[in-house]
């Protein structure tokens, strides 16, 4: 079973307008990312700083759980699991 990342409309110019992408199972959610900004190297800028930190506008999901509660980037992914990248919501 392949692991499936979420595209969010805004990026979805980023990934030839996929919404959805399989990639090879992975140990963790850094290992997927860096697969998948391997893949599309502008949607690297948008998920990551120049430290190589996710943004802080930037909410990562696996499985409903947001990685910055469960481990970060190290946080564990098993085969068939959903990653979901969700750019914050802000305005008045």
């Amino acid at each position: 079973m392949a692991v499936v990342i979420r595209i969010p409309a805004q990026l979805r110019s980023l990934t030839g307008g996929e919404g959805e992408l399989s990639f090879a199972d992975h140990d963790d959610v850094g290992q997927v990312l860096e697969e998948l900004t391997a893949q599309f190297p502008e949607l690297g800028s948008r998920i990551f700083d120049e430290s190589g930190e996710v943004r802080r506008f930037v909410n990562i999901f696996v499985a409903d759980e947001d990685i910055r509660f469960s481990g970060g980037l190290r946080c564990a992914i098993k085969p068939g699991q959903t990653v979901s990248i969700v750019p914050a919501v802000a305005g008045g």
